[in-house]
């Protein structure tokens, strides 16, 4: 074989291996080519080149036949050295070919994956990465069907809630509306079906997108407990009600049914879901406390009864008795699609003509827009659409991003409105300025989306923290991964210092203030499936800014006016306080009448310092009450946009005592009482003050 080898120096090599059923080893095959013999006994390993097989391989030159032997596990160093020399011939070219029996092996190895049984193995994704987050989650998704349900119905909700500790650590959570009910045909694909659902496909403001949440929380349930989910639902006065119990097949993402069978209830629609599960209760930040708070606070039309682990119930009314618009559902907007999804409405559309096709299938385009949308494109209005080729679909692709497209309808949004943000706030926190506004409606990727902001300050919140920020999506909380979270980083990189807030670099302000955002949009970009913090689009980030700096101007108004209000009333404090001593120093040198020259200068020290006793709206001008357009009620002064609550005008120094006479007869008493005691008119002064 050497022989041959030298022979054919130069000549071009290959290597063929043959098959061989059951390999024992997987090297690299390598031909065996040498210049010499090893003298005998010394054997060296090739140290250049790639591995070897454990199997025979066959050496052919480019222009004769081939032999074949076994490969040594060791080569000898005569080997080793005609290896090299081998490799060193030009040109040279190694083939191998791999054995079947392996990919055949590989093969057996695969099968298809469902998309339960991979959200199970990965449920973090979905919100249930530890105890105390996968028992707020299951409430989250529950509570979110149900006011979505109720709302669509045209039912104002009333959503009961119930966490009862069943064991350590095991809960069994109960959720219960008064919306329309589930057909007994469809309870069983709603929660024991993962991706199964009426939002993901329609562009509509909706809290669920994606047809996960609540049978991803029966999932877990079943996962952590083996208890099944039990579901009791009736549609109608006139219809039965149904209870089911259903388990998940997460191999096949089916409902498995256990029980099915007709009860009687005493409510005349609406549905009940009870899951078990491992989770952890706790009080403060990211529970589900604070979860039912906000909720309440975004929606202001719903009625929640809350009933936690420890026998504690809250109530949380309703503060509007109207039900928000409903949203309609639009068209994709051309800037808000992928070329893989234009390919897609191509070959499913019924149309004959592409300018038919475009208008059909898309929001804002009128035969204009196709007509100027084709001429970009280079293609003409009666071509078929199925008959495009890939680099038609992409000129076509590219002429509606080249055409001028009006932005998509805003009507399929449905913002809270900064009168329900205000009844909201409110109702869940006690401060003295309340201020809201609604921004109009912007475009992210052809998506429209709204944002509104909502500020309170004073009162009972903390004054040496840093503010509160509370972040809603489709009127929905979210209470974890904040700082991933597009709205806090707007929050933190507003300069809230030209608002009269104090606030240390790259953090929140500090000060009693509490910060609501909220995004409603027809589909909002979490940044993960378990929907808890909006992704840093610029479109988006820009709006929230905007939203900021409008509320942050009322509240400085409100603040610099307050201000002067105390500085009013000090200088009124300071005023009374010497009144006495004026009038007696004046009498001793002329004789008055010293009650009438008293009343007098309390007279100018109240019009001298009035704006003590203003109040302000929220740009800081003074409120006239006959102009304000809502009736006040017991809580305080609300216009449109604003609350400034009456009882933190009680707060002010200005207003300590509002009877000037009483504050003058009270410095009188103690400047006598003074010297009486001994002391001169200097030490009389500076007591009194």
């Amino acid at each position: 074989m050497a022989k041959r080898m030298n022979q054919t120096k130069g000549d071009q090599l290959t290597l063929d291996m043959p098959e061989v059923q059951e390999p024992k080893r997987h090297d690299t095959a390598v031909a065996k080519a040498t210049a010499g013999k090893a003298p005998k006994g010394k054997q060296a390993v090739a140290e250049e080149g790639p591995s070897l097989l454990d199997l025979p391989v066959t050496v052919t030159a480019a222009g004769g036949g081939g032999s074949v032997a076994p490969r040594p596990a060791v080569l000898t160093a005569g080997e080793a050295g005609g290896l090299a020399a081998a490799k060193a011939a030009k040109p040279a070219r190694w083939k191998a070919v791999v054995d079947h029996s392996m990919a055949m092996s590989l093969a057996t190895k695969q099968r298809e994956i469902s998309v339960s049984e991979f959200f199970a193995k990965n449920r973090h994704l979905l919100g249930f990465d530890n105890k105390r987050k996968a028992l707020l989650t299951s409430v989250k998704e529950a509570v979110d069907n149900s006011l979505d349900a109720c709302e669509e119905a045209g039912i104002l909700p009333e959503i009961e809630v119930e966490l009862i500790e069943v064991a350590d650590e095991r809960f069994r959570v109960c959720i219960q509306d008064n919306g329309p009910g589930i057909v007994k045909a469809q309870i069983p694909n709603v929660f024991g079906k993962l991706l199964y659902g009426s939002k993901f496909h329609r562009l509509k403001m909706s809290r669920g997108q994606q047809g996960i949440g609540i049978s991803a929380a029966g999932m877990y349930g079943l996962l952590t407990t083996g208890k099944p989910v039990v579901i009791v639902s009736r549609t109608g006065e006139s219809q039965p009600a149904y209870h089911i119990e259903l388990r998940i097949d997460t191999a096949k993402n089916k409902p498995d049914i256990i029980k099915n069978v007709q009860v009687e209830v005493d409510w005349p629609h609406g549905t009940r879901v009870e899951i078990e599960m491992t989770g952890s209760y706790n009080k403060g930040r990211q529970s589900v406390d604070e979860y039912m708070l906000q909720t309440g606070i975004a929606n202001p039309h719903a009625r929640f009864v809350y009933k936690n682990p420890v026998g504690e119930t809250f109530t949380y009314e309703r503060a509007v008795e109207q039900l928000p618009p409903l949203p309609a559902e639009i068209k994709p907007h051309p800037y808000g699609i992928d070329l893989g999804f234009l390919l897609k409405l191509l070959k499913e559309t019924p149309e004959k003509r592409l300018n038919g096709f475009l208008q059909e299938n898309f929001s804002r385009v009128s035969p204009a827009v196709a007509r100027e949308i084709c001429k970009h494109a280079g293609l003409e209005e009666g071509e078929k659409p199925q008959g495009l080729s890939l680099p038609e679909a992409e000129a076509l692709y590219k002429g509606m991003q080249k055409t001028k497209i009006k932005n998509p309808p805003t009507d399929c949004v449905s913002p809270i409105g900064a009168k329900q943000i205000l009844a909201g706030l409110l109702q869940g926190v006690k401060a003295e300025f309340y201020t809201a506004i609604t921004r109009e409606p912007s475009v992210y990727r052809g998506n429209p989306f709204q944002i509104e902001v909502g500020l309170a300050y004073g009162g009972q919140l903390a004054g040496d923290e840093s503010a509160k920020v509370l972040r809603f999506a489709n009127r929905v909380p979210l209470l974890y991964q904040q700082s991933a979270c597009s709205i806090f980083k707007a929050v933190v990189d507003t300069n809230w210092r030209n608002y009269e807030m104090p606030q240390p670099n790259g953090s929140l302000p500090v000060g009693p203030l509490m910060v609501m955002v909220h995004m409603a949009s027809v589909w909002v970009p979490f940044t993960s499936e378990s929907k808890e913090a909006i992704a840093d689009y610029d479109e988006i980030a820009k709006e929230i800014r905007l939203g900021l700096q409008e509320c942050g101007r009322k509240l400085s108004g409100y603040l610099r006016k307050r201000k002067k209000q105390q500085r009013e009333g000090q200088r009124r404090s300071v005023f009374v306080r010497y009144i006495h001593e004026v009038v007696e120093a004046i009498n001793s040198i002329r004789p008055i009448d010293r009650e009438k020259f008293r009343d007098d200068l309390l007279k100018m020290a109240q019009e001298r310092t009035q704006t003590a006793d203003i109040q302000l709206d929220d740009e800081g001008r003074p409120i006239v009450p006959e102009e304000v357009s809502a009736e006040p009620t017991e809580n305080g002064i609300i216009d449109d946009t604003t609350i400034v609550v009456a009882q933190s005008q009680a707060e002010l120094p200005a207003a300590e005592d509002p009877d000037l006479l009483s504050l003058a007869e009270e410095a009188a008493g103690a400047a006598e009482k003074d010297k009486k005691g001994g002391g001169d008119d200097g030490t009389a002064k500076r007591k009194a003050s």
